[in-house]
């Protein structure tokens, strides 16, 4: 998704949390909290992939691409 969408997704999360809040909506309250960590989730898979990624072009440069 991208960093950009994770945090548009934790912030739309951090918004339904606290309308949940304010209107005493415990399952609005808990979808935000469950968007956010989703969200946090999402962002954390992505930085693992580009690591991965990198690491890969790394070994690449080390011994060579034999493409």
């Amino acid at each position: 998704m991208g960093d950009l969408g994770n945090k548009a997704d934790q912030a739309q999360g951090k918004i339904k949390e606290g309308a949940g809040k304010a209107t005493g909506d415990r399952e609005l309250e808990g979808e935000g909290k469950g968007d956010q960590m989703s969200a946090k989730a999402q962002g954390a898979m992505d930085d693992a992939k580009k690591k991965a990624g990198d690491a890969a072009e790394k070994m690449k440069g080390m011994f060579g691409s034999k493409e």
